[in-house]
């Protein structure tokens, strides 16, 4: 009788028990304090440490780390998640994967009624928390493909979905979310390279092998994100700040495909939630501030800017101070790493994207292109001159004045470019209506500056398509000024003169000094020696004093 009366008394769980099942209930109890806290920082934290031999579990999330690397549910997780069914342990052995014989899929949302659904759709997001081991394709084949399978029926519920989603199942979402997204990236070849070697286009990029999953979580993020059932002042709890930093975090995956997803979402993250815009912007600042001062290395600077093009685009004017810092803090020098052409078209956009918001930018980003203007890096000159005509072409006539003579004293450097694609394209400029009004109203500072490399192309540049263009800039000049034109050259011929009179007297002085050295060379007297054997004779002197010397 006693027995039978203690048999009905509720028994109280041990306490590694009753931390597994507070820590699978509660899931993000505190999602806005942090998410190292939380389920997903305790899993990149696992990912982090994926080499150790440690058997370390995520008690949230109720995942457990086994001794190869592997990821499995807890035993109170794998219990309420398959209705209280008894299960086997779990067990990893050295040398051999985990044994996932318990990880089966769960009923199908058609197979139950609309009242279970919610229940269902909580049990699989926490099935799929469960992360595998996808660097030997050969293990856990079933389990991968129950996960993946019950990832996309989570999609297509989420799309259907008619009714809006409370706090609870926020918190769940974002923990399967942030348990399989945010993890740490692999470390690439270009990590134990200098800046100066780095190059991302001779580097062959790592895909993710475990994209298969990846994708669909993705798809799902984009989704909970883009519906209409997601509502934003509630969202904002668990997408906080700390979800925004990570995901910028993978920005930097070598996976292409990764880098496209994680564009969209954060563009819809950025229109969705408002109040998280300026935080957003200081974020991809800091990205930027790094990559260009000092790392010079990131995979995801190309899309970030595709966003912020968007962003800039819908800026109102007039523009704000922390809009105008931003341009010359962060785009501006981004002009400045030797990557740079990996993601020059963006980056061109969004300059371009301030000049057309606010014409008075032009000298502002004019005079900057000309303080990163490449010297010795040929191709990349070429980008600079294809930005500075789409920038010129947005530019007004007060704004072109302030900033045309350093301009043009650059453009003429590119004109006498000995490379000819430098040199073709600084030509193609005169083809633009625009700047070549701009031009010809400011000739008479423009042509003299310009008339030099002009002349000496048309006399002696190699490149046959160079001489013909710049002949037909000659005619633009000439048709527009002739007696402007007659002046500089005149004035070109005067300055040939000179120069030529000061070569010969400066050759007729080394002449006079090697014939007197000559000379004098049988004595002993100090004498001035030929500059071309100036060296030799200093290094003989040398050595003929420290044989004495010795």
């Amino acid at each position: 009788m006693i027995k039978q009366i203690l048999g009905k008394l509720p028994r109280k769980p041990s306490s590694k028990s009753s931390h597994n099942d507070t820590g699978n209930e509660g899931g993000f109890s505190s999602v806005n304090s942090s998410y190292s806290n939380s389920i997903g920082g305790g899993v990149n934290n696992n990912l982090k440490g994926n080499s150790g031999s440690g058997k370390g579990s995520n008690s949230g999330s109720g995942v457990s780390k086994s001794s190869n690397g592997t990821y499995a549910l807890n035993s109170s997780t794998a219990s309420k998640t398959n209705q209280g069914k008894k299960l086997g342990p779990m067990a990893a052995h050295p040398g051999q994967g985990l044994n996932f014989a318990a990880y089966e899929a769960l009923p199908s949302f058609r197979d139950v009624s609309s009242a279970e659904k919610h229940s269902l759709f909580i049990r699989k997001l926490n099935m799929c928390c469960v992360l595998f081991d996808f660097s030997d394709p050969s293990k856990n084949l079933k389990e991968k493909d129950v996960k993946r399978q019950t990832l996309l029926e989570l999609v297509d519920y989420i799309s259907s979905v008619t009714s809006k989603f409370n706090e609870v199942t926020m918190q769940e979402i974002t923990k399967m979310i942030a348990a399989n997204l945010f993890r740490a990236l692999p470390s690439s070849n270009h990590d134990n390279k200098l800046p100066d070697v780095y190059d991302p286009e001779d580097d062959e990029p790592t895909m993710e092998p475990s994209w298969p999953h990846l994708q669909i979580v993705y798809e799902f993020l984009l989704r909970f994100v883009a519906s209409t059932e997601t509502d934003a002042k509630l969202a904002k709890r668990y997408i906080d700040h700390s979800f925004v930093l990570r995901l910028l975090d993978l920005f930097d995956s070598e996976d292409q495909r990764e880098r496209e997803y994680l564009k969209t979402i954060l563009h819809r993250v950025y229109g969705k939630f408002m109040v998280h815009r300026p935080f957003i912007r200081k974020a991809i600042n800091n990205i930027f501030y790094g990559f260009v001062f000092e790392t010079q290395r990131h995979n995801g600077i190309a899309e970030l800017l595709e966003i912020l093009g968007s962003i800039i685009n819908g800026f109102a004017l007039p523009l704000k101070e922390e809009h105008k810092l931003f341009l010359v803090r962060a785009l501006i020098p981004l002009h400045k790493p030797k990557c740079v052409s990996m993601y020059h078209q963006q980056l061109s956009y969004c300059i371009t994207q301030f000049v057309e918001k606010d014409f008075k930018l032009a000298d502002t980003v004019i005079r900057g292109l000309l303080k990163y203007w490449p010297i010795t890096n040929s191709s990349k000159e070429v980008m600079f001159l294809g930005e500075l005509e789409e920038v010129l072409e947005a530019t007004q006539a007060a704004e072109f004045q302030r900033c045309m003579v350093p301009l043009f004293r650059q453009i003429a450097r590119c004109l006498y470019s000995s490379h000819f694609q430098v040199a073709e394209r600084t030509l193609f400029l005169w083809n633009n209506d625009h700047i070549r009004n701009l031009i010809t109203q400011n000739r008479k500072v423009i042509l003299p500056i310009i008339f030099p490399a002009l002349e000496k192309n048309t006399r002696s540049h190699w490149n046959q398509a160079v001489q013909s263009l710049t002949l037909n800039v000659r005619k633009i000049f000439s048709d527009a000024d002739q007696a402007l034109f007659d002046e500089c050259l005149a004035t070109f011929l005067e300055d040939e003169n000179k120069e030529k009179e000061t070569w010969e007297k400066r050759e007729s002085t080394w002449k006079r000094l090697e014939e007197v050295a000559a000379s004098k060379i049988i004595s002993n007297e100090a004498v001035l020696i030929s500059r071309f054997a100036s060296s030799v004779s200093i290094a003989a002197s040398t050595n003929l004093r420290g044989t004495v010397g010795s």
